[in-house]
């Protein structure tokens, strides 16, 4: 009787799955500015902007916050007041804090230089092994493989993870999975082998209804060949979402808006500017007397989710009908665009020109 066929050594076909993986990425990659440098605060600004941001969202952002700061001694050098300003819109604003107190790092104990190694990234402020290793590999050639949510379906489906990879030791092995990957196809490319599994996720292997039949890694894809790609990664049942009612007051004196700037110690946004708000599972016409609010005629409304919690927001037309509320103020109207706004206000003052929903 024959013997039966060899299967091909792991890393054979790890270094025929990189290569094609790596043509693919090279033919359909998508145009976006932070892969046309190796400079490291250019890469590290993106890595940070694209934590809990879509790539279509950041974009805007990330070229006025390079035209604002063009390097890390600007960075380290800006008010806060400014950097939240530049920041509007992006939302977990203690990201860009974060990235000042590291820009001040690399100042004060590099002389301005990025470190190169992923151990030094790591001890940067707001920077975790992802983000080091995403820099490390893209602007020095270091071989560390990232784990970020796009590679973690990759890899969960490549290799056919079962597990809940939320927890610690099934996303340590998808990463260990993916550095034998990188380091049997592509020891002296790891930036763009990163790129390519975070781009493959992005664009293909995506949540739901993965391009499977156009994915360049399929021939060696386990979920696929089994058919339970759909069901890949695993992860815990969410709890259910808490839906909740908010009123915002505009409440005016000529050109001048009612407004408050939330306290350096507050959990949420602190040294943002908002309006009046109240948030509830349900809201009465009389749920801002207790600030000498009253209600009018309704303004518009908008949508706003964070974390469990999906919020309807009404907007009014609104007057004081007491004394000044404590900790409000009157701000002038031409200086919204100067100071940075809550995320809830920012929507609310939209909703207001427009009129309708968003």
């Amino acid at each position: 009787m024959p013997a039966p066929p060899q299967q091909p050594a792991t890393g054979s076909r790890d270094k025929r799955l990189v290569a094609a993986l790596l043509r693919w990425y090279r033919r359909h990659r998508r145009d976006l500015p932070w892969r046309e440098t190796s400079n490291p605060y250019a890469i590290w600004v993106s890595e940070i902007m694209l934590q809990q941001t879509r790539v279509t969202a950041a974009l805007p952002y990330y070229e006025r916050f390079l035209t604002v700061f063009p390097d890390v001694c600007s960075l380290a050098r800006a008010p806060e007041a400014k950097l939240l300003e530049v920041w509007s819109g992006l939302g977990y604003y203690r990201r860009a804090r974060q990235m000042r107190q590291a820009a001040r790092v690399v100042v004060d104990e590099h002389g301005g230089a990025f470190p190169d190694t992923f151990e030094a990234l790591l001890a940067l402020p707001g920077v975790g092994p992802y983000t080091a290793a995403a820099i490390a590999s893209i602007a020095f050639g270091r071989p560390h493989a990232v784990l970020d949510g796009n590679v973690i379906r990759v890899m969960s489906r490549l290799v056919d993870e079962h597990e809940d990879v939320t927890r610690p030791q099934v996303k340590e092995a998808l990463r260990a999975k993916a550095q034998s990957l990188g380091d049997a196809g592509a020891p002296r490319r790891f930036g763009e082998f990163n790129q390519a599994l975070m781009e493959l996720g992005a664009t293909l292997c995506v949540p739901r209804n993965p391009r499977c039949l156009l994915c360049p890694l399929s021939g060696g894809c386990v979920a696929y060949k089994r058919g339970v790609q759909d069901s890949r990664p695993v992860k815990p049942l969410k709890g259910r979402t808490l839906e909740l009612e908010m009123v915002v007051a505009v409440v005016r004196r000529g050109l001048n808006f009612l407004m408050r700037q939330r306290p350096p110690d507050a959990a949420v946004m602190p040294g943002f500017w908002e309006l009046p708000e109240r948030a509830a599972k349900k809201l009465d016409e009389d749920c801002l007397l207790d600030l000498g609010i009253k209600l009018g005629g309704e303004l518009g409304r908008f949508r706003h989710a964070i974390t469990f919690r999906s919020y309807r927001g009404r907007v009014y037309r609104a007057k004081l009908v007491g004394p000044l509320p404590p900790g409000y103020g009157w701000i002038a109207a031409g200086r919204l665009d100067e100071i940075p706004l809550t995320t809830v206000t920012r929507k609310a003052l939209k909703a207001k020109l427009k009129g309708k929903a968003h």
